[in-house]
């Protein structure tokens, strides 16, 4: 089915069951401990091995030998892989660095070797007493000294419209800041796992990733065997927010572990190696620059972000939302790269405008108040209805302002302090920010199979992947509306590479389109069951079990099993035409915090939280809740606590651990809000869905760093914020 004309009535508009609160299908299975995760897959192959990683204890040059003997020699040792007897080896298109290496040592942590044996703590004892000897050649690990070095740079990339130098020298207000964020860590509670097991020449992988089509294709193309032979299935994963949209160590090393030992093998990575071994948010420091006249229009506006990675890696693209938030008629945006010999820097829950909101709402913020305008009204007075760089480009839906004005109003704006530090509470100097919120709504084809049985049951198969997020319940809501039968009568089975391809999750893009794509497939589906049932397939309504056209009713069930027939079977793609090039496709809100800071220590403590946001169709709003809420929390932390140390000497994360970084616990969280606007975006999507779970975090920091200027006067622009940059600024207690 091909998506390239808005979206009008179809029978999702029905919302019997989409749009409902539905709980989430798999709950029980998760509550109750038998959701089938990876490492915990013990039907599936029998006799298993394990192993265990061991990483490169160097973060650049070359590992000269091996000494094995000690490890071979270790109790339930059946194999060792390192790069000398796992054959040759490609890389994948989505690593920006070899999974297993040496010679060449890319990284610290890198994975150089795996240790097979009998049993886990065989395994990892074995581990221990691998001896590497290395090479160790200089390096860079520190962002600031990367970006003053022009040797280690690679080419600029600009986007300017106007004359963005010449309006900002002339603008009658300017505001030239500097902000930084740290590197950070997906802290997923599921480690990266994998259980591999070969069967001649085909492999089956069951594993912990969010894009089956990417990882398979890669784990083909690293291996050098045909795509056709590689069966992968990940039907439930433990968190992954981008750091499981690759392929990664622990999946390439248990496939290459269990052709050596010629045994099924597990590994699961160990916590002290995700940070290091797999890919993280990258730091970055990002120079803003906004013009304005005295009345508050923004005349020029300017983003400017460095971040660093490897060679092959990409630059965080920290600067994609100035590009469309806010109006002004000069502008410029660009990324620079300074390349680094830290681990992989890559996509992490809003990659890009996560961190880039974190510079840029707290710069409107200076700037409204060296306007004097209420922080609210400069983004009312700088919105824009068509993209700023092409007025002919509207966009599809944007509510930004009516988000901020929801929000205003159910918050409580009114109280905030004209000034800061003017509202205490006892020792607590109390303080309200706020911050818009953005997130590009993307859209890539997805496909689906649907069947309807004998007895009438839908089942769905799709190789979408449920990441805590709830796939698996709004897909059955989906098929459940189209059908026209109740929620228990629809099976879905995702996550597995045999399945038609899906959009898979990332991006916030898995819950309109993967869904997208099931309609598609019902679509066609509908119309072989009319037809089976003898009726007219245009103007066919399914209901309650039932398809009914030209005064006839005939029952699902039992239409399936006519003259020895099996299940009527029907399969789609959803592709998506040009209409996200006609139209600027976004999501909006608005988010507001409210802090408390300790007027001797400095401590902060938030005290409540509101999401307001604009972003289509909300499938189900109780799964869809959830994933904002979390959105916030990890926003909070990305303000107050989390940063990956870098050890700029040996080029490592120090504290890549649960212990060292640090992350909101419900404590740190005591009440949030979320108000989801009613809107339809027929552009996007048949579903006239967008994303939702990103967009909860885009501004969070800003807005809580916000808050505390407002209850402090401290400004911070070198995140995390924590009380040792507070303490010495902080207002008198007295």
């Amino acid at each position: 089915m091909k998506f390239d004309t808005p979206a009008t009535t179809n029978p999702i508009d029905q919302l019997k069951v989409i749009g409902q609160p539905v709980d989430r299908i798999d709950g029980p299975l998760k509550t109750t401990g038998t959701a089938p995760y990876a490492y915990e897959r013990h039907d599936v192959a029998a006799n298993p091995a394990y192993g265990c990683i061991v990483g490169s204890g160097i973060a650049k040059g070359r590992i000269l030998s091996f000494d094995l003997s000690r490890a071979k020699a270790a109790p339930g040792v059946l194999a060792i892989v390192t790069h000398e007897n796992a054959g040759k080896l490609d890389k994948g298109r989505f690593n920006a660095a070899r999974l297993l290496g040496g010679p060449v040592v890319e990284h610290y942590h890198q994975a150089i070797a795996l240790v097979v044996a009998e049993t886990f703590e065989q395994a990892r004892a074995a581990a221990q007493l691998v001896q590497v000897t290395y090479a160790r050649t200089e390096g860079a690990f520190g962002l600031a000294h990367a970006k003053a070095s022009t040797e280690r740079r690679t080419t600029d990339r600009d986007n300017t419209v106007g004359d963005f130098a010449g309006a900002f020298a002339k603008a009658e207000v300017r505001l030239d800041a500097t902000y930084s964020t740290p590197d950070h860590s997906h802290a997923m509670m599921e480690p990266h796992a994998t259980l591999a097991a070969w069967d001649g020449d085909r492999l089956s992988v069951w594993t912990s990733n969010q894009m089956i089509d990417w990882t398979t294709g890669d784990l083909a193309r690293t291996l050098g065997m045909p795509r056709d032979k590689v069966h992968l299935m990940s039907p439930y994963i433990g968190g992954g927010f981008g750091g499981k949209l690759f392929l990664r160590a622990d999946t390439l090393l248990a496939a290459l572990g269990a052709r050596i030992a010629r045994r099924p093998v597990k590994v699961a990575m160990q916590r002290p190696l995700i940070a290091n071994n797999t890919t993280h948010r990258p730091a970055t420091i990002q120079r803003i620059r906004i013009g304005a006249t005295p009345q508050g229009k923004i005349t020029a506006i300017g983003h400017e972000s460095w971040s660093g990675n490897l060679a092959d890696g990409k630059p965080e693209n920290a600067v994609q939302q100035t590009r469309l938030l806010y109006a002004g008629e000069h502008r410029l945006t660009g990324t620079r790269l300074a390349l680094l010999d830290l681990p992989e820097g890559n996509a992490m829950r809003a990659p890009g405008e996560a961190p880039g909101l974190m510079a840029l709402e707290v710069a409107i913020d200076e700037m409204a108040e060296r306007l004097g305008i209420d922080p609210i009204e400069f983004r009312v007075l700088n919105d824009t209805q068509v993209d700023p760089a092409n007025a002919a480009r509207p966009f599809s839906q944007r509510r930004l302002v009516e988000c901020m004005r929801t929000g205003a109003e159910r918050f409580g704006w009114n109280q905030r302090g004209a000034r800061p530090g003017l509202v205490r509470d006892g020792r607590w100097l109390v303080g309200i920010g706020m911050a818009a919120a953005f997130r590009n709504n993307q859209v890539t084809k997805s496909g689906a199979r649907v069947a309807l049985d004998r007895l009438g049951m839908v089942t769905v198969e799709t190789d979408m992947t449920d990441i805590g997020t709830g796939s698996y319940t709004i897909i059955a809501q989906t098929a459940a509306e189209m059908m026209g039968v109740p929620l228990e009568r629809v099976v879905v089975r995702l996550g597995d590479s045999r399945f038609p391809v899906s959009s898979g999750s990332g991006g916030q893009w898995g819950a309109n389109c993967s869904t997208a794509g099931v309609y598609a497939a019902c679509t066609k589906l509908r119309d072989a069951v009319a037809r089976r049932a003898g009726l007219e397939p245009v103007g066919a309504v399914f209901s309650d079990g039932m398809v009914r056209a030209g005064g006839r009713s005939v029952p699902l069930a039992g239409l399936a099993g006519l003259e020895g027939e099996g299940a009527i079977v029907a399969e789609d793609v959803l592709e998506f035409g040009n209409l996200d090039k006609q139209y600027q496709q976004s999501t909006f809100g608005a988010h507001f915090v409210e802090v408390g800071v300790d007027a001797f220590t400095a401590e902060i403590r938030v005290r409540r939280m509101l999401a307001v946001c604009a972003s289509g169709r909300i499938l189900n709003p109780k799964s869809a809740r959830s994933q904002v809420i979390g959105a916030m929390t990890m926003g909070v932390g990305a303000a107050l606590m989390e940063e990956l140390a870098v050890d700029e000497r040996l080029g490592f994360f120090v504290n890549h651990d649960l212990a060292g970084y640090e992350v909101p616990v419900h404590a740190d969280i005591p009440h949030q809000e979320v108000i989801f606007m009613d809107e339809t975006d027929p552009i996007s999507s048949p579903m006239k869905a967008k994303g939702v779970g990103e967009l909860g975090i885009c501004g969070v920091g800003a807005a809580v760093a916000n808050a505390v200027y407002n209850a402090t006067g401290v400004r911070v622009r070198d995140y995390p914020i924590t009380l040792d940059k507070l303490i010495a600024r902080m207002p008198d207690a007295a």
